[in-house]
């Protein structure tokens, strides 16, 4: 437990350094350009290695070559907190999440999200969840990717909760490729421990692009089975 609390100590000793960049964030995401907002990612990024690493944990990537170069919505499974850093950290591509309203008060955390194009929701609100969609929505036709976890919680295991398909109409409204990712070994770091922060070795695997005219015949109904499957599938063959 004494390790986990220094873990603990030193994440919110390195968030609360990067709040010392969020000017020249603040600045880099007004210039609006690819190259602008590829630099301000870079904090963000570099955070969420330094805490990964901090943990012990190896993170292994595949299938970065099939990022197509325009904004995506990328699809992930959400097995525990730590995805969300590992999706940051080594995606390799900038990106914002749809995140949970909650999150929008935290220091410093929700303002680099803001930077990176998220979208706060609450979905008790149902108002205020459609004008979260159609932002995220717009964020993604001006260029800016986001990632969904369809499973709407944390499946704090290897199995997959069902899909819900509310989240792919950002894909599907915006016209953009939808990239699903497959990612196993973040429960472990946390959910596994009820709190215990201990390493793990993460895989996250990047899978074919699904692009508009592939999916322009399926409802999202109908569209979220075949990601669940195709991430499900990518899961059991990375246990064998």
């Amino acid at each position: 437990m004494i390790r986990s609390l220094w873990i603990y100590f030193c994440a919110i000793i390195i968030v609360l350094q990067s709040g010392l960049k969020l000017h020249k964030g603040k600045k880099l995401s007004k210039e609006g350009s690819k190259e602008s907002e590829i630099k301000m990612f870079k904090a963000p990024k570099l955070v969420s290695q330094r805490v990964i690493r901090l943990t012990g944990t190896k993170v292994h990537v595949s299938g970065q070559e099939k990022l197509p170069d325009e904004a995506v919505l990328f699809v992930a499974n959400h097995q525990g907190l730590f995805d969300i850093l590992a999706l940051i950290g080594y995606v390799g591509k900038p990106l914002g999440f749809i995140a949970k309203k909650e999150v929008e008060k935290i220091p410093i955390v929700s303002s680099w999200m803001s930077l990176m194009h998220g979208v706060f929701i609450d979905r008790n609100d149902r108002r205020q969840s459609v004008k979260a969609i159609n932002e995220g929505i717009e964020n993604l036709k001006n260029g800016h990717s986001l990632v969904v976890f369809p499973e709407g919680t944390r499946s704090r295991g290897s199995n997959l909760n069902t899909f819900k398909s509310g989240s792919l109409r950002l894909a599907t409204k915006a016209n953009v490729p939808i990239v699903p990712i497959a990612i196993n070994g973040t429960y472990q770091m946390l959910e596994e421990g009820n709190g215990r922060v201990k390493g793990s070795t993460i895989t996250m695997k990047i899978l074919d692009p699904i692009f508009p005219q592939d999916y322009q015949e399926l409802k999202p109904s109908d569209l979220a089975p075949v990601i669940q499957s195709s991430i499900e599938n990518s899961l059991q063959q990375q246990k064998v």
